[in-house]
C-alpha cells in the first residue's frame, strides 16, 4: 500500500490561521487572512526543548518551595504542594489531596515526559506509531490549561481568608515557581510543530 502523500511533499503548504492551501514557499503571506505562512514553525524544535528544560529545572523549586505561607495567633507555617496533599489526605478530604497532587505533580510531569519523548522521536526519528504521537500532542495541548487549578486554589484560599486578625494566608515563592512551569510548559508545547511528526514517519513503521 502506497503511504500517504503529505501536503510538503506535494508541494503545498496550509494557512495555521484559516487553513488556506497556497504553493509551497520558504515564507509567504496567506492571500487570505494575511498571516506569515512557513511550511513549518521556525526553529520550533529548539524552542521547545529550551523552553522544556527551562520547566524541568523550575519544577524543582516548584515542588521544594513552599506553595502557600499561613500567618496566625501560634506562628507561621510553610506548606508544599506535597505538604497540602498529606494535610487534606489526613484531614478528612482525600478527593480534594487527589485532586491537587494530579493537577500540580502528575499532570505537570506527564506533560513534560510526553512533550519529551515527541521531541526526541522527531529529533531521533524513534520508531513510534505516529498516530499515537499526534493523539498524545492533541492531549496534552488540551490538558494544559487546566494545570493552573492549584494555583488558583491557593489564590481563592487568600480571597475567602476573613479573619485576617487570626490567619493571614499568602502565596509563596513555589507558587511563582510552579505558575512560571506551566506557562512555559504550555508555551513549549505551542512552539512544537506537531507536524514534524510526520515528516519523520518514513523512518519509523507506522
Amino acid at each position: 500500500m502506497t503511504e500517504p502523500t503529505t501536503a510538503a511533499e506535494a508541494g503545498l503548504m496550509a494557512c495555521e490561521q484559516c487553513g488556506l492551501v497556497v504553493p509551497l514557499a520558504p515564507s509567504t503571506r496567506c492571500p487570505r487572512c494575511g498571516a506569515t505562512i512557513h511550511p513549518r514553525r521556525p526553529a520550533s524544535l529548539s524552542r521547545s526543548w529550551a523552553l522544556l528544560i527551562a520547566a524541568i529545572i523550575l519544577y524543582i523549586p516548584a515542588n521544594l518551595l513552599p506553595i502557600m505561607q499561613t500567618t496566625s495567633l501560634f506562628g507561621t507555617s510553610r506548606d508544599t504542594i506535597m505538604g497540602g496533599v498529606v494535610y487534606f489526605w489526613h484531614s478528612g478530604s482525600p478527593g480534594l489531596a487527589v485532586l491537587i497532587f494530579s493537577v500540580s505533580i502528575l499532570i505537570p510531569m506527564l506533560k513534560m515526559i510526553i512533550l519529551g519523548i515527541l521531541a526526541l522521536t522527531v529529533q531521533f526519528g524513534w520508531p513510534l506509531d505516529r498516530h499515537h504521537c499526534a493523539h498524545l500532542y492533541h492531549v496534552i495541548e488540551f490538558v494544559g490549561r487546566w494545570s493552573m487549578l492549584d494555583v488558583f486554589v491557593v489564590a481563592l484560599m487568600v480571597g475567602l481568608v476573613r479573619f485576617r486578625s487570626l490567619a493571614v494566608i499568602e502565596a509563596g515563592p513555589g507558587a511563582i515557581a510552579f505558575g512560571a512551569v506551566v506557562a512555559l510548559t504550555m508555551v513549549a508545547t505551542r512552539s512544537f510543530d506537531p507536524r514534524l511528526i510526520w515528516d519523520t514517519a518514513h523512518r519509523a513503521p507506522g
